[in-house]
C-alpha cells in the first residue's frame, strides 16, 4: 500500500511459516452458535467458519509481516497505474477450481458483479467504484476506477482491494440464487473441500489432493493440515468443557478469568495442553458499548458522556478481569496510528480546518482521556459529573429517577446481547446506572435474532468490537462512512453521518505517503472519538491461545499474531 514489499522476485517462502512443515492429520476446533449457510458473501444467514479462508482464493494473497502487501496467487502478475486509477492482473494458466475447470477472466468479471449487486453491502461500497473492465487478452483483465467529483485522485488502495476480491466459479454460480442463503456445496479454487455437514453443528474440510496452487511460495508451509474439523458448541461454556476433554485441539482464549484461573486441569498440569500468548504489533481496533445514535435517547452528545462516566473500567477490569486489560483510548491504539497523547500534527490541523466543531479542543490536543473510575465500586465523582451532564441535556432528578424535565419520561434503553460474557458485563454496567437513576434493561438473544437486528439497526444499545489493521482502509466507509450509516447490513452502527468523517476517510485512501496516511487516520481517530459514539472498552496487547500438544506452531509470528493456516500436527505413535 505504502513504499515497497518485504519480499523480492522469486522468494520462497513467508518468514513466519515452517516451510519444512510436515504435512498430514486433523486438527479439530470449537465453534460457538450454528451455522445456516455455506455463503459467506451475503447479508442472509449465518455462514459456516472458514468457508472464505478454506474454499475461495483470490487474485493475490497477504503477507502477515507488514502493514499491507499482496503478493500473487490466482494471478501471476499485476500492474497498476502511478496514480493508481487502475489495475491488470493477468491470470495463471494452472490456476483451477476444485471441480478442475480453469479460472478464467470471465470468472473475474463475474466475480466483481455478482458481489457488488448481490453480496454484502461493503462489496457495493468497494467494486462499485469500478467504472470500466477491459480483457487485454483471453487471460488479463483490466480494471479502471470512477473518480468522484471534488478528488484529487482515485481511491489508491483499490488495487489491493480487487487483489483481495473472492473469486467464484461463474459456470455454478449463475446457476444458483447467490443472495439466497442456502447448503448447497460450496465450489471455489482453495485449498480445502468442503466434507462432511451437519447442519448447525459441525463442518469439516479436507484438503483437496488436486489442489493446483500447492507448490506457490506464498502457500508454502500453510496449509500443512489435511482435515479441519469445527464443532459447534450451545454456548463457551460448554466449549471449554469439551476442549478439557480433548474433543478439540486448539482453544483462542478471550476470557481473562479463565485464562488465569481455569486452565488448570489435568491436561495442562500433564504437559498435554499448553498455554500459549502471541505478542501483535497490531491496533487495538475498538471494543465498547455502542450507542445507536439513530435512536432519538443517544441523538444528544452530552447523554453519551454521560453514560460513559458511568462505567468504571477500573472496578471492572479488577473485579472481572483480573486487571490483564488495557482501557481503549483510540480506534487505533496500540499502534502509531491513534492519536492518543499525541498533538494534532500540520497535516491533521489542515485536514480539519474545514470541520472547526468536529474535534473537541482537549482531544486536538492531546487525544482522547477516558474517564477513570475510584476502583471501588461506587464511582462518586464520575456519576456527579454524568448527573451534571444529564442536566444540561434537560434531565431531571424525579424520585429517585432521571426524567425529560418536560415530557417526564424516565431515560431507559435496552442493551441487546448475544453472548453470557457480554451479558454479564452489560448487567455490571446496568448495575451502575441504575445506581444514577438510570433504566437500563439487558436482553440476551440467539445468534440468530441477534445478527438479524443488527443488519437492521434493531437495538438501543450493542457490544461490538471493530477490529483494525495497520493499514485501514476502504472498510472504514463501511464502518463510519454516511452512505453506510442506511445501508442494511453495513458496520456503521453507531449511525453516524459527517461530512468530517467522510473526508478523514477519503484522505487516508488517497494518501501517497506513510506520513499522509499516519495524518488521515488519526484525524479520522480524532472525529469519532470527539463524537462519543461508544463507550471503550479494553484490550489485550496479546492473543491467548491453548493448543493440545500433538498441535505444533512455527518459532516467529507474523505482526497480525498467530496464523492456524501456518500449524501442524505431529502424532505421537
Amino acid at each position: 500500500m505504502h513504499g515497497e514489499p518485504a519480499y523480492p522476485a522469486g522468494f520462497k517462502a513467508f518468514d513466519y511459516v515452517n516451510p519444512d512443515a510436515p504435512k498430514g492429520g486433523t486438527i479439530r476446533f470449537g465453534a460457538v452458535g450454528s451455522f445456516d449457510s455455506f455463503n459467506p458473501f451475503i447479508v442472509r444467514g449465518t455462514p459456516a467458519v472458514g468457508l472464505r479462508e478454506f474454499v475461495f482464493e483470490s487474485l493475490m494473497a497477504r503477507g502477515y509481516d507488514e502493514s499491507f502487501s499482496l503478493y500473487g496467487l490466482l494471478a501471476e502478475s499485476i500492474e497498476t497505474a502511478p496514480d493508481r486509477s487502475w489495475v491488470a492482473f493477468r491470470l495463471r494458466k494452472e490456476a483451477r477450481f476444485s471441480d478442475g475447470t480453469p479460472v478464467t477472466v470471465d470468472d473475474v468479471v463475474f466475480s466483481l458483479e455478482t458481489l457488488r449487486d448481490k453480496g454484502r453491502p461493503n462489496y457495493k461500497s468497494y467494486y462499485g467504484k469500478v467504472e470500466r473492465i477491459e480483457r487485454p487478452d483471453a487471460r488479463s483483465v483490466k480494471f479502471y476506477f470512477r473518480r468522484d467529483p471534488g478528488e484529487e485522485s482515485a481511491d489508491r488502495e483499490m488495487p489491493l482491494i480487487l487483489g483481495l476480491m473472492p473469486i467464484l466459479p461463474k459456470h455454478v454460480y449463475e446457476k444458483r440464487a447467490f443472495d439466497e442463503s442456502s447448503l448447497e456445496v460450496p465450489v471455489g479454487s482453495g485449498p480445502y473441500l468442503v466434507d462432511e455437514v451437519k447442519p448447525g453443528s459441525r463442518i469439516s474440510y479436507r484438503l483437496n489432493p488436486n489442489y493446483w496452487g500447492a507448490g506457490l511460495a506464498v502457500n508454502r508451509g500453510r496449509n500443512n493440515i489435511e482435515h479441519v474439523v469445527y464443532d459447534y458448541y450451545r454456548d463457551s461454556n460448554a466449549s471449554f468443557e469439551a476442549f478439557k476433554a480433548g474433543l478439540y485441539d486448539a482453544r483462542p482464549e478471550e476470557d481473562p478469568g479463565r485464562w488465569t484461573s481455569e486452565y488448570d486441569f489435568p491436561a495442562v498440569r500433564q504437559g498435554h495442553v499448553r498455554k500459549l500468548a502471541f505478542e501483535t504489533a497490531m491496533p487495538s481496533g475498538m471494543k465498547a458499548m455502542v450507542f445507536n445514535t439513530r435512536r432519538p435517547v443517544f441523538a444528544d452528545r452530552r447523554v453519551r458522556i454521560a453514560l460513559t462516566y458511568l462505567f468504571d473500567f477500573e472496578w471492572v477490569n479488577r473485579s472481572l478481569y483480573h486487571d490483564v486489560y488495557r482501557r481503549t483510548q483510540s480506534y487505533f491504539d496500540n499502534s502509531e496510528l491513534s492519536s492518543h497523547h499525541r498533538a494534532a500534527g500540520i497535516r491533521e490541523r489542515a485536514l480539519l480546518a474545514p470541520f472547526p466543531d468536529a474535534v473537541t479542543p482537549e482531544i486536538m490536543s492531546r487525544g482522547y482521556e477516558a474517564p477513570v473510575g475510584d476502583g471501588n465500586g461506587l464511582n462518586r465523582a464520575n456519576r456527579v459529573k454524568a448527573l451534571s451532564l444529564l442536566r444540561d441535556a434537560g434531565y431531571t432528578i424525579s424520585a429517585g429517577q432521571v426524567v425529560d424535565a418536560k415530557s417526564r419520561k424516565p431515560l431507559s434503553f435496552e442493551i441487546l446481547v448475544a453472548t453470557p460474557a457480554d451479558e454479564r458485563l452489560a448487567l455490571v454496567y446496568a448495575n451502575m446506572a441504575r445506581r444514577s437513576g438510570i433504566d437500563v434493561r439487558v436482553r440476551n438473544v440467539d445468534s440468530s435474532q441477534y445478527q438479524g437486528r443488527l443488519d437492521a439497526y434493531d437495538y438501543d444499545m450493542i457490544f461490538f468490537e471493530w477490529t483494525s489493521s495497520l493499514s485501514p482502509g476502504n472498510e472504514q466507509s463501511f464502518r463510519w462512512g454516511s452512505e453506510a450509516a442506511d445501508a442494511k447490513g453495513s458496520y456503521n452502527f453507531i449511525g453516524v453521518k459527517s461530512k468530517a468523517v467522510d473526508a478523514t476517510i477519503s484522505a487516508l485512501l488517497a494518501a501517497k505517503t506513510k506520513s499522509d496516511f499516519v495524518s488521515a487516520v488519526r484525524a479520522l481517530d480524532r472525529v469519532l472519538l470527539s463524537g462519543n459514539y461508544v463507550i471503550p472498552l479494553f484490550y489485550s496487547p496479546t492473543q491467548w491461545v491453548a493448543l493440545w500438544d500433538r498441535v505444533k506452531v512455527p518459532a516467529r509470528t507474523s505482526i497480525y499474531g498467530y496464523r492456524s493456516d501456518t500449524w501442524w500436527i505431529e502424532d505421537k505413535h
